[in-house]
């Protein structure tokens, strides 16, 4: 575990995720939770060595399975932007696997099969404040890489938890994603109110402004290209080569390239289906 602030800490050993907590005097704020029951149960040891209060409340910054599924094992209140909440009513109460492959970190971790969903018990639409110091704490809904993807902001702390907002060295999910609202996102986040914060990525802990401009550039050249996919016609899938170029934009060490490539290939193939009526698979959910 890595201390960001006298109160505020990271830990990124476990798969998929970066996870946070906030310590307060009434307890601890925790962002996202590990994907598998064991390593939650790990989790919630750590946390019982950092103090503060007897509370518990656990913030998801979206509705992925990798940050999402192990909820359950953290045992304490949810809290979710509205759009995240929609996903879980419409998921079945058990976590089912899906045929395709995402490229999501939960794929590869066994014994998961039959985990239960812990949908949030508390919502909202554009800002939540907590009060539980002096100092409050914002949740903050920034859409583009998912629809219920929030932020969670310390302005006296100046610490920001972004989610899936910025990835370092491997491609981000796009099947549910949202292009041009996520490049509004990313040019708030490279904004001057923004430049004296921590930023935390929710799959890579602390990122730089390089980090942050490269996921601009990316998704730039994304779009460009998709666009021009979108005028002409096709036989098939119309995104099937475009991962490889792609891919190029990552310095990802060999043993990752052929998930990253299928993180890519899966997630271009929905995104094109949803924006471009391509007509090819049906939705993926929030996956």
């Amino acid at each position: 575990m890595d201390s960001i602030t006298k109160n505020v800490y990271i830990d990124s050993q476990y798969p998929g995720v970066t996870l946070g907590v906030i310590v307060q005097p009434r307890g601890l704020i925790q962002v996202d939770a590990p994907p598998s029951p064991e390593d939650g149960r790990s989790w919630r040891a750590a946390l019982m060595n950092l103090g503060g209060g007897p509370e518990r409340l656990l913030v998801n910054l979206d509705a992925h399975p990798d940050r999402t599924l192990g909820v359950r094992a953290m045992d304490c209140t949810v809290v979710a932007h509205e759009k995240t909440a929609q996903v879980f009513r419409n998921r079945p109460s058990a976590f089912k696997a899906q045929v395709d492959e995402s490229g999501s970190e939960w794929e590869t971790i066994s014994g998961l099969g039959g985990l239960r969903w812990t949908p949030p018990e508390i919502s909202f639409t554009d800002r939540l404040i907590l009060h539980w110091d002096s100092s409050p704490i914002l949740l903050e809904y920034h859409p583009g890489p998912s629809a219920g993807a929030i932020w969670v902001l310390l302005p006296e702390e100046k610490v920001v938890f972004v989610g899936d907002a910025v990835l370092k060295n491997q491609p981000p999910f796009l099947a549910n994603a949202d292009l041009p609202a996520w490049q509004e996102t990313l040019a708030l986040l490279q904004s001057k109110e923004y430049r004296e914060y921590t930023i935390i990525s929710g799959r890579s802990g602390v990122v730089t402004a390089t980090v942050i401009k490269n996921q601009a550039d990316f998704l730039k050249d994304t779009l460009k290209k998709l666009e021009r996919l979108s005028k002409k016609k096709h036989k098939g899938d119309p995104t099937e080569n475009l991962a490889g170029s792609l891919l190029s934009h990552f310095k990802a060490p060999a043993s990752l390239q052929k998930k990253y490539a299928q993180r890519l290939r899966y997630g271009l193939q929905y995104y094109f289906s949803r924006h471009y009526n391509a007509g090819t698979p049906p939705s993926p959910g929030e996956d």
